[in-house]
């Protein structure tokens, strides 16, 4: 008995997962119709903070076809960073930083980029048509078009949550002019869960399923340049990039298997809890050498040494004066004021 011919699609899913990726389903461009609205309400209510480059673009943001008018299909696509640790487990551990589990592998935006890039390759030797593909710089608002596919929901925290991979997820996505046959969209499943609006620790949700990025502590450490406000210093504990207790305590998680998570997530021994006198002392050069291939580079040592300040004023650890003392004068003003705070702390 002959085996039945696979679709296109179907082949491209296997194909995705051959590349590396846990999840790959279709939308229609037209999938996240709200996606416009929504956005605007949250630009206008200043909830991006300083991401100045969300309001300047958010018309080719809002729709695919804002971006790219000939786009007929968009392909999303899961990278799994499931962790084989509890990312809370830090949380009492005051001499030691804490960072998001995303970061301490390699640079998501290579590792996806290259399997996109490779996939895409493979779908224009299958059949003609024009694509792009993007991972998280370009403006495209990909957890929208990820449930209009069918990868999952945008749980209460903001971020797309798989009944298969938890909150989990890299993404992915492929504009291409070849019109696929979607997949069926997903639907909400959070029910009455607010664990994730209770967990945050600086209260950064102004309702469920809207964050206030200014209250955010993944804002304020990666993306906010200057000192960060008095008021959030004590709630970012030992927190030195980004924070994972929204998404750690997503009863969903309990369904990610660390066995689907891609290899090049898995964490480095040396950021998995690094001493936050190790932090205080880093130059240029030392930032580089450490964080090289790391997600983690792009802050900058001086953002970097701003954080472990903010955390050693909270750690109770009076040994870490040490190392605080020189950073009083240090050249970068938001450093030094960061290293007053945390000595008049301790």
């Amino acid at each position: 008995m002959s085996t039945p011919i696979q679709t296109l699609e179907e082949r491209l899913k296997a194909e995705a997962m051959r590349l590396g990726f846990a999840a790959c389903a279709i939308a229609r461009a037209d999938a996240a119709p709200k996606t416009a609205e929504r956005l605007k309400a949250w630009l206008d209510a200043g909830h991006h903070g300083d991401m100045l480059w969300m309001e300047e673009r958010a018309g080719q943001r809002g729709s695919p076809a804002g971006l790219w008018p000939e786009v007929q299909s968009v392909i999303m696509l899961g990278m799994s960073y499931a962790p084989a640790r509890d990312p809370l487990a830090l949380a009492d551990v005051g001499n030691r930083g804490r960072i998001s589990v995303y970061a301490q592998g390699r640079d998501y935006h290579d590792v996806v980029k290259k399997a996109l890039k490779a996939l895409a390759r493979w779908l224009v030797e299958q059949q003609e048509g024009a694509l792009k593909v993007f991972v998280d710089t370009a403006p495209v608002m990909e957890k929208p078009l990820a449930q209009g596919a069918g990868l999952g929901w945008q749980g209460k925290h903001s971020n797309l949550v798989s009944r298969d991979h938890g909150s989990w997820l890299f993404l992915g996505a492929i504009y291409t002019a070849i019109p696929l046959v979607p997949d069926a969209p997903e639907v909400d499943h959070c029910g009455s869960c607010s664990a994730c609006l209770h967990a945050c620790p600086t209260d950064a949700f102004a309702a469920p399923y809207v964050v206030d990025a200014r209250r955010c502590i993944s804002y304020l450490t990666i993306e906010h340049k200057g000192p960060i406000p008095e008021e959030f210093r004590k709630g970012i504990g030992n927190r030195i990039y980004g924070c994972d207790d929204c998404l750690a305590v997503c009863p969903w998680n309990k369904f990610a298997q660390t066995a689907a998570a891609n290899r090049a997530f898995v964490g480095r021994a040396e950021l998995a809890a690094p001493a936050l006198s190790d932090l205080l002392s880093l130059d240029d050069a030392g930032f580089r050498e450490i964080f090289s291939g790391s997600p983690i580079k792009r802050i900058g040592r001086n953002r970097m040494v701003r954080n472990a300040a903010i955390a050693a004023g909270n750690s109770g650890d009076k040994g870490l004066a040490r190392w605080l003392e020189p950073l009083r004068d240090d050249p970068d003003p938001v450093v030094a004021e960061a290293a007053k705070w945390a000595l008049a702390r301790l």
